[in-house]
């Protein structure tokens, strides 16, 4: 299997700086917002197939996911769809910015006016 890299996808904390942890927090506020005001999509399966049909407008994936391999598919495949696509902390923290009580290894936002602008600044960031 490929090795997730740099070019891949934006991953949000292997360095430490001010501006990733922005870029990590701006994602988690898309994610609440798509959730109240919008669509996503929980879970491996159900993130894949958003991307596979163009509908995601945002990917993260956690960075705690076990094995790797499940997650693995999500960088290479939002690069080539030109979606954005960030590696975040826990699957705990990701699915509580997702409404869950448990934890989820990925999450797309599928439709969302209020979180348009966010995803609009994590793009630029992320250059």
């Amino acid at each position: 299997m490929k090795e997730v890299t740099d070019s891949d996808c934006y991953l949000g904390l292997e360095e430490k700086n001010m501006a990733e942890k922005d870029v990590v927090e701006n994602v988690y506020k898309a994610i609440e917002t798509a959730r109240q005001d919008g669509k996503i999509s929980k879970g491996v399966n159900e993130v894949t197939k958003a991307v596979e049909r163009g509908d995601a407008k945002l990917v993260a994936f956690a960075s705690d996911v076990s094995p790797k391999e499940i997650v693995m598919h999500l960088p290479g495949l939002s690069k080539d769809k030109q979606i954005p696509c960030v590696q975040v902390g826990t699957k705990e923290e990701l699915g509580a910015a997702a409404g869950l009580k448990v934890g989820t290894s990925a999450v797309a936002v599928v439709k969302s006016e209020g979180a348009k602008k966010i995803i609009d600044m994590i793009k630029t960031n992320l250059g």
